[in-house]
Formats: C-alpha cells, sequence, structure tokens
C-alpha cells in the first residue's frame, strides 16, 4: 500500500516522450445522473486527454448520448435503481452486455480498462470476463460499516478480483473496507477535484446581501444526514436570525425534512436543487460556512474538498471518510450530527468567530494540493504503467476471455 504523498516526487512514468495510452474508464453508474464517481471519471478522462492519452468513458445512461456532455463516452446498459446502504445505485443488472462489450474491446484496442467500483454488477464485471489482454484497473470508492450482499457473495468475487493487475482505494477507510472483502494490495490515490474552478468562482450575487450563508451540497438521501443539518440550523438562527442556509444538489425533500421545517417555522432555507458544473463552484464560493451533516459510508466527502478549494471553511460530521480528509480544528471542525445541539455550536463557533473561520479556511486551501488533477493523474498514470508491466510479465502467449463462472 502507498499513498498520494509518495507520489507527488516521484517521476512517473507518463512522461512528456512517452507513448500515449488508450484508456477505457468504465462506470457501473448511470452517467445521466451526478454522482462522486462520474464526476471523478470525467475530471479524470479530461486531465488524461489533455495529456494526449486517448480515452473513452464506458457506463450505462437513463439519457441519450446525443443529451450527455461527453465526447468520448460509450453508452453499453441501460441503468435502473437500486438501494443500497442508505442511498441509490443506478447500474445496469443486464447479463447480455457481453454482445456490446465485445466489439468495443477489438475496436478500442485499449492498454488498460480502468474499473471503477469493479465488483459492482453488471457492466464492470462483464470488462473483467472479456477483457484478456488489456492491463486490469480497479479503483474502489466505496466505504461502509458492513455490506451483507459483498459478504454473502465474497468468495464468487474475490476470483474476479484476483484478475485485477492493479488496485486504487480512494481514502484508507475506502482501502480497509475493499482489502476485508478482497485482499490485495491497494495504492491510496484520492478524487480529484479542479480546484481552479472553485478558488476562481464568482459568488451568487443575489445571496450577497450581507447575511451569513451556510452551504448543504448533496443528494436528498436519508445518508446524507440534511434532517439533522435542519435541526442544527434551527438553533443557530436562535444567536444569528441574519442567516441562512442554501441547499443545493439533486432530489426531493423527505416527510421528516418537511417536518423539521415546517415545527420550527423555518423561513431562511433556500432550495437551489441540482446546480450545473459551471454553476456549482460558484454556490460555494456564496457561502460563509460548508456543512456537511453526513451520517456514514462516505469514502472521502469531495464535497469538503470542493469546499476548501473554494476558500470556505468547514463543519462536517465525525466519520471515518470525513476524517480522512479533515483534522478537527486544522483544516475543519468536526461534530457528531445527530447531537443536534453540539453540531449547532459548532456552527456557531465558526459564524461568531471570522478568525478562526479565516484560519480554517486558509489551513483548507493548502489541505487541497493534493488533490489537483495534476497530482492525482500523475499517480493513477504510475498505477497504469505498473498494472502494464505485471500484466507483460503474467499474461504471456495469446490473450483469451478469461475462463470464470458466468455472472
Amino acid at each position: 500500500m502507498s499513498a498520494i504523498a509518495e507520489h507527488k516526487d516521484v517521476e512517473v512514468a507518463a512522461t512528456e516522450g512517452s507513448r500515449p495510452l488508450r484508456v477505457a474508464l468504465v462506470s457501473p453508474y448511470d452517467f445521466a445522473y451526478p454522482g462522486g464517481v462520474t464526476n471523478h471519471i470525467t475530471g479524470l478522462s479530461d486531465e488524461l486527454r489533455r495529456r494526449g492519452h486517448d480515452v473513452t468513458i464506458v457506463a450505462p445512461s437513463s439519457r441519450p448520448i446525443d443529451d450527455l456532455d461527453a465526447d468520448n463516452l460509450a453508452v453499453i446498459g441501460r441503468p435502473i435503481p437500486v438501494p443500497t446502504a442508505g442511498s441509490i445505485a443506478r447500474i445496469t443488472l443486464s447479463l447480455t452486455l457481453g454482445k456490446h462489450v465485445r466489439p468495443l474491446l477489438e475496436q478500442g484496442n485499449f492498454d488498460v480498462i480502468h474499473l471503477h467500483e469493479p465488483m459492482t454488477p453488471t457492466l464492470p464485471l462483464t470488462f473483467l470476463r472479456l477483457a484478456a489482454g488489456p492491463a486490469l484497473v480497479g479503483t474502489f470508492h466505496a466505504y461502509a460499516e458492513r455490506r451483507r450482499a459483498l459478504w454473502a457473495s465474497r468468495f464468487l468475487l474475490q476470483r474476479w478480483a484476483r484478475l485485477l493487475d492493479a488496485r486504487i482505494a480512494v481514502t484508507e477507510p475506502a482501502r480497509q473496507f475493499a482489502n476485508r472483502y478482497f485482499p490485495g494490495e491497494y495504492t491510496i490515490i484520492p478524487n480529484g477535484v479542479d480546484t481552479d474552478v472553485y478558488a476562481q468562482a464568482s459568488p451568487m450575487p443575489t445571496y450577497q446581501d450581507g447575511r451569513l450563508n451556510i452551504l448543504f451540497q448533496g443528494r436528498m438521501e436519508k445518508r446524507k444526514g440534511f434532517p439533522h443539518m435542519l435541526r442544527a440550523y434551527a438553533q443557530v438562527r436562535w444567536q444569528f436570525p441574519e442567516c441562512r442556509l442554501l441547499v443545493v444538489g439533486p432530489g426531493n425533500m423527505d416527510r421528516e425534512s418537511a417536518r423539521v421545517i415546517g415545527e420550527r417555522g423555518l423561513e431562511d432555507v433556500h432550495f437551489v436543487g441540482y446546480a450545473s458544473k459551471e454553476e456549482l463552484p460558484r454556490y460555494y464560493r456564496t457561502a460563509d460556512v460548508f456543512c456537511s451533516p453526513a451520517l456514514g459510508n462516505e469514502s472521502m466527502g469531495i464535497v469538503l474538498i470542493q469546499a476548501m478549494a473554494a476558500g470556505r471553511a468547514v463543519v462536517a460530521s465525525d466519520i471515518a471518510g470525513h476524517r480522512s480528509v479533515i483534522t478537527d480544528g486544522h483544516n475543519g471542525l468536526l461534530a457528531d450530527p445527530k447531537d443536534e445541539q453540539a453540531f449547532a455550536e459548532t456552527l456557531i463557533r465558526l459564524l461568531r468567530d471570522t478568525g478562526l473561520r479565516s484560519t480554517i479556511a486558509n489551513t483548507g486551501s493548502e489541505t487541497v494540493r493534493r488533490y489537483q488533477w495534476s497530482v492525482v493523474a500523475d499517480a493513477v498514470l504510475e498505477v497504469y504503467h505498473r498494472a502494464l508491466e505485471r500484466r507483460a510479465r503474467t499474461h504471456l502467449g495469446p490473450p483469451a476471455a478469461h475462463t470464470l463462472p458466468p455472472l
């Protein structure tokens, strides 16, 4: 196992003069629906293409390809919503994807197949079964306390995991989670962020009226902890009546959140809904404090990095994924969102103390350097070249499809 910091001063194999690689970035998730994995793949694709590599993104989609902002996307499969770990995974469960994957493999002539969440059905597993020639790299993004379905199927899936030439985990908690079910060597490389976009964005003038803005950004899902955010915010408003809560993200408000708003008479909650990739950095720059009350199953919390990149102080729930990014009192403040008084007091502390707010924001701006795409892509390319070397050593002779049990 190695950490991203170990790659910062290493001369990687993908330097000027090395031949461009043909890479397929494979996602199990609906490309038409925003999410951390999809955003990471898009950013990685952009950075690799900027360096001259030939990249194809492969994913299912609920919308026609012409409606999607990706000129290098190959759509395979139609996703369906599947409940998982307090969220909804929009994945394809089709068992007939091979008829689309085979011709893509033949036409693409890929050097590397980079599978994101490689053990997720069924698209990544189809590539594992059929892509015997290219080097196979898997990035494990997820974290959870436990996954019963993974535990039950771990022995079958371990046979597929052994086909990977290299493994990446986005944080130490993600590595521990993946290693529990698929033991092996993992390189820790975090999700990347286009930090300049967030640092240089202009605030939304509508909300620049002297009032303090608290930002919540995320999907309206139970695990994101939005009802707890509202309960804490109700207490904050007693001491800071001239503040507002900006809520940015897709999905519909749940009944519990609506009840809290009604019972506590919260009038200054502004629901923005989905924000485009151009608008989203502007909302971060509009905020005085960013707040993430997620309850768990967060491997990293990319929203924290986005807030830091925008130069904003962060209050976040004290969970494993957030601790992989935040050191309490240094580049953010951590608290238990289920303890609404403690969470509110943490928010009030930042709102009241402009000096502390500035200090934490400045420290966060330093933190995000290791999440810049230039650093992340260097580390990913190093893994690609290690995987290619391993593939060359261990897979001699003509390639053939793997003879593992069918999906």
